[in-house]
């Protein structure tokens, strides 16, 4: 297998796409992010740190590292864009990229995603890269969603799609029908805690979970980029505001150490059930 190139951003995802790839014999090269990347899992796999305006360090590193497929994996947070250090390829980038941004974060991950395609490399999915990653259809662990609880999931989907179209989240919480909250610029995590603001008679309690967290896709995404994830610290916050438990687009949602978060739903008393859309 031709070697692979990681673009990490953070979180969790860029350290299980990096091990899906060692486990299948693949060798790969990270291109750590400044400010974004974890660097605690970077001293197993071969590593270059770049800015996030070194377009041109990017693509010579790749190509003197052998690599001929790239994945983009983690998040990263939008610069201040008159601060960011640029090197002379970034710099000629930098009024498209801005440009790209403007219109939304879909069309900056796809001006990039099209950038490294003009290059010469071929920008794998995360299905593609790390198909152990990807989230199928059915019950993570050993709870299973209900019919009511599988009404509020396609409810939340439906909602993920209508505001995923003008490029707003990819995740909303659903409980007996009633949106509590869909998630912005402030992430899936900040999105969860919000529901402990409410009422507590529109939200689940200790005693009685109720409400279900759903991520899926935008309708305009292509796959190569920013796919929904979840890990272990998604199963706790859910669990700490009480819902009932995660439905995921199944085929397009990523879980991270999926035995650790099927465990961790199951001692928790959560379901995480990958859902046909």
């Amino acid at each position: 297998m031709s070697i692979l190139g990681i673009i990490a951003g953070g979180g969790e995802l860029p350290r299980a796409v990096a091990q899906s790839a060692k486990a299948q014999g693949r060798p790969l090269h990270v291109l750590a992010i400044k400010g974004s990347t974890d660097e605690s899992w970077l001293n197993d796999h071969s590593h270059t740190w770049m800015g996030i305006g070194e377009w041109g360090l990017a693509i010579k590193t790749l190509r003197e590292a052998g690599a001929q497929d790239v994945i983009f994996a983690g998040r990263v947070d939008r610069p201040n864009w008159s601060d960011i250090k640029v090197d002379a390829k970034g710099l000629l980038m930098l009024p498209a990229v801005i440009a790209a941004a403007r219109k939304g974060d879909d069309a900056l991950l796809r001006f990039i995603s099209d950038f490294y395609a003009k290059e010469g490399f071929t920008v794998l999915t995360a299905p593609e890269a790390a198909p152990d990653l990807v989230m199928g259809e059915g019950a993570l662990g050993k709870l299973k969603p209900d019919a009511d609880q599988m009404q509020d999931a396609h409810r939340a989907f439906a909602i993920i799609r209508a505001l995923g179209a003008l490029d707003v989240g990819q995740a909303a919480v659903v409980c007996d029908g009633l949106p509590l909250c869909v998630e912005a610029a402030e992430g899936t995590d900040a999105m969860i805690a919000r529901v402990a603001t409410l009422r507590p008679n529109l939200r689940g309690s200790a005693d009685n979970k109720r409400g279900v967290l759903a991520k899926a896709i935008k309708p305009m995404q292509d796959g190569k980029t920013d796919l929904p994830v979840i890990g272990v610290e998604t199963v706790r916050k859910a669990h700490a505001v009480h819902l009932a438990g995660i439905a995921l687009q199944a085929g397009y949602a990523l879980v991270v150490d999926r035995h650790a978060v099927a465990a961790e739903a199951d001692r928790l008393g959560l379901f995480v059930a990958g859902v046909k859309t």
